[in-house]
């Protein structure tokens, strides 16, 4: 599994792999989870995860000064 950073903010209720529940960034989430939790959202929302998530990249970059070659 993932490691947990939870660096976006959007989080998601999950089952833990000790089967306990609890919150989960998207980025943390194995990729089939990700798939279910994306299946069938309306454009919307899907456009609002799509922006909530490049702030993130783009807050990350601009803390340590990355760029892409």
């Amino acid at each position: 599994m993932k490691e947990k950073r939870n660096l976006s903010g959007i989080y998601f209720r999950c089952k833990d792999e000790d089967g306990s529940w609890g919150n989960r960034c998207f980025e943390d989430l194995p990729v089939e989870d990700q798939k279910k939790y994306i299946k069938d959202r309306p454009a919307e929302w899907l456009e609002s995860m799509i922006i909530g998530l490049s702030n993130t990249l783009n807050r990350i970059g601009d803390q340590l000064d990355l760029y892409a070659e």
